[in-house]
């Protein structure tokens, strides 16, 4: 599977840039949509490591990565769930992806795993959070969701 492949050379930030400018956030952007559940969750991993610089984090958003992601968040298994989390963190450092973000519905998925993710789906998701949390509107919904009592 090419997502997999991907997914170790995104390792490297030269790597990173390189695999965004070669197209390849519409292809695992579309494999997020109507991927298998590995297919999602590899997807998803490797979008997660793609957003290291503003200009993949912006392509990825602009990609329509976010609301597969939160789908991903509310019905996949736990690894998918973890690696929805992470990608949603990553693309979270940008402040305009922050708002778009938290319009798709992010905030209570992310709370849910927060409360009953396992371990690593728990950190992820306080980690989305976190991000999410620079903007001052999303701080007021992730505290009307619950996610105070949970940190």
């Amino acid at each position: 599977m090419a997502a997999l492949a991907l997914s170790n050379l995104v390792m490297s930030s030269d790597n990173q840039v390189a695999i965004a400018r070669a197209g390849a956030v519409e292809p695992l952007v579309q494999l997020l949509r109507t991927g298998d559940a590995e297919g999602k969750t590899v997807a998803a991993g490797t979008l997660s490591n793609l957003p290291d610089n503003n200009d993949n984090q912006v392509a990825i958003a602009r990609a329509g990565a976010v609301e597969p992601l939160v789908q991903l968040l509310r019905s996949g298994d736990a690894e998918g769930k973890t690696r929805a989390a992470l990608a949603l963190s990553s693309l979270a450092r940008n402040l305009d992806n922050q708002v778009a973000i938290a319009h798709a519905g992010v905030v209570d998925p992310l709370v849910q795993l927060l409360c009953t993710g396992d371990t690593e789906g728990k950190i992820m998701a306080a980690q989305a959070l976190s991000s999410l949390a620079e903007n001052d509107d999303n701080q007021v919904a992730i505290a009307h969701a619950g996610a105070v009592e949970q940190l």
